[in-house]
């Protein structure tokens, strides 16, 4: 019996050969230095902010060097995959500005002449591999039964050995093609592991862009290349689709640099040119003092949901992923406030090594709040009123009531050199411009911010003076003026230098007096410039709000 007539018994019925495959998927049409990348996620769960930076990472080396970046949907665990997982990565992704360009691209369209690009469709073509291997005497039939592997496992963990199908543990690897064929045919399940021609004995040098040379045990295993389902396993899979589909760099969480010697291993075997890998560190979390992994289970953070309910722009999420993705990018940023990410071009080389990046949320929060304060009144009000129409109907009908007077609220201190940074995030608005409008005004219990000035009658007197000088075409400077001619008529200090060489002198200030009027308007102690809140409220309706005092 030949080799191929064995192959053709252990894996019946595959459509093509290896070699056809070969001549179907040939080689990519690209400039020089061109990288394709992959994002590989499965569709077991939410998409995590640790899968947004990988996302993010590949497609912006893919961008830079004129290359590829595909999306290709690894969901050989059907067990772990839930519904619509694949569209909730699209639908997520898509929605932080992460595009591909081949794979399925929404939940319709796919791009692309490599595909398929979602690996349950694929089995055809793992199979002629595996076949391939069982014909070069480098795979073989396994018939071990949950029992007896896991028997192998108690004695591996108590004697304290690795764990795994090595050596002795091996023992259907040299059975004969007839020994093989009579249990197949006594109705046996088997699966194919691959004949590891490693030595855990023996050290490899690898190379990984981020990290940078390693030595790693050689891999040993005879790793199981396609279960008894037919369904290949993850490691063989990914082997395949990346020399297919032509993959130079595998960007990925560092969790899989483990498993970087087996990788290697399996293109070697198949005969493969290997991709170059990088791997990224994980984002950690300081807990109290103890840093560890960002947990999906216990850091609501992880999800990337989490950022959009609170009304995160996603420009700001991903100008953050840029500072965690290369250390000089927060200086650039800060040398080109309105630079934007494709102006910057990454490096693996500024790529974290180490054994994780901290997720700094005040950070992110930050760089968050200085984007929202360099976008135009009509963005501010766009997106305010893109957050609210999903997460505060109060809102969206004020806004939608007042189009015009709200863009009036975020222009104030909007136009100029420094920005007003009030706004960390869209969630923020409303807590800062409520008292703008009546009709949240009226509606709460008030706490009125009173500072050095708390008696009643003095407040009022202030308030009295005030309204009667109160004129909606002063300009600012003609504004401040009549508050100082009223300092100076109640007994205040008009000029700070004066109050602060003899404050006996005077009742108070002219901070004091301004801070009167805003808090009689506003409630708050501190708030935007007071002169444009006092002009797009109104005379009468400033003059309604001292009479509720």
């Amino acid at each position: 019996m030949t080799n191929k007539e064995y192959a053709d018994i252990l894996l019946p019925g595959v459509k093509h050969t290896w070699e056809e495959y070969e001549k179907m998927y040939p080689e990519r049409d690209l400039p020089e230095g061109a990288m394709v990348t992959r994002y590989a996620p499965s569709p077991t769960g939410f998409v995590h902010i640790g899968a947004l930076l990988t996302s993010f990472i590949d497609g912006r080396f893919a961008k830079q060097t004129g290359g590829i970046c595909y999306l290709r949907i690894e969901d050989t665990d059907q067990e772990r995959s839930i519904e619509n997982g694949v569209s909730s990565i699209i639908n997520s992704l898509n929605e932080f500005g992460i595009t591909f360009d081949e794979g399925q691209v929404s939940e319709t369209e796919y791009k692309g002449n490599y595909g398929p690009y979602i690996q349950t469709e694929r089995g055809d073509i793992y199979k002629a591999y595996a076949k391939k291997l069982i014909e070069e005497d480098k795979a073989y039939a396994s018939f071990l039964s949950k029992e007896e592997l896991e028997k192998i496992r108690e004695e591996q963990m108590k004697s304290k050995q690795r764990l795994g199908i090595y050596g002795r543990y091996a023992k259907d690897r040299n059975l004969s093609k007839e020994e093989t064929i009579a249990r197949i045919n006594n109705g046996e399940s088997y699966i194919i592991r691959i004949k590891s021609p490693g030595s855990f004995f023996n050290k490899i040098k690898v190379n990984d862009l981020i990290k940078g040379t390693m030595e790693m045990p050689e891999n040993d295993i005879d790793e199981v290349i396609i279960k008894s389902d037919g369904i290949p396993t993850y490691h063989f899979a990914h082997a395949i689709d990346d020399h297919l589909m032509h993959t130079t760099h595998v960007i990925r969480g560092d969790e899989w640099l483990s498993s970087l010697p087996k990788h290697l291993q399996l293109f070697e075997i198949l005969g493969f040119k290997a991709p170059k890998y990088a791997h990224i560190a994980p984002l950690t979390k300081n807990d109290n003092g103890t840093i560890r992994k960002l947990s999906k289970r216990k850091d609501p953070e992880a999800a990337v949901s989490y950022f959009t309910e609170d009304g995160v722009p996603k420009e700001a999420i991903m100008l953050y992923l840029a500072t965690v993705a290369n250390s000089n990018f927060e200086g650039w940023l800060d040398q080109n406030p309105n630079g934007s990410i494709d102006d910057f071009k990454f490096d693996f080389k500024k790529c974290s090594a180490s054994s994780g990046s901290l997720f700094d949320l005040p950070k992110l929060y930050n760089i968050s709040k200085n984007y929202i304060s360099r976008l135009t009144k009509d963005e501010v009000y766009d997106r305010t009123l893109e957050y609210a129409t999903k997460y505060d109907e109060e809102l969206k009908e004020l806004l939608l009531k007042y189009p015009d007077y709200s863009k009036e609220i975020f222009n104030i201190e909007r136009q100029q050199k420094k920005p007003r940074k009030d706004y960390e995030k869209f969630s923020d608005v409303k807590g800062q411009i409520w008292y703008m409008f009546d009709e949240l005004f009226n509606k709460e219990d008030k706490n009125y911010e009173w500072q050095s000035i708390t008696d009643k009658e003095e407040i009022k007197n202030i308030l009295d003076n005030y309204i009667e000088i109160y004129s909606e075409s002063d300009d600012k400077e003609t504004w401040f003026n009549k508050i100082k001619e009223l300092c100076d008529k109640l007994g205040y200090a008009s000029d700070m230098k004066a109050y602060k060489e003899n404050p006996d002198n005077f009742k108070g200030s002219v901070a004091d007096i301004s801070t009167v009027i805003r808090v009689a308007t506003t409630t708050k102690s501190q708030t935007p410039d007071l002169y444009e809140i006092l002009r797009i409220l109104g005379k009468e309706r400033v003059k309604e709000r001292f009479n509720l005092l």
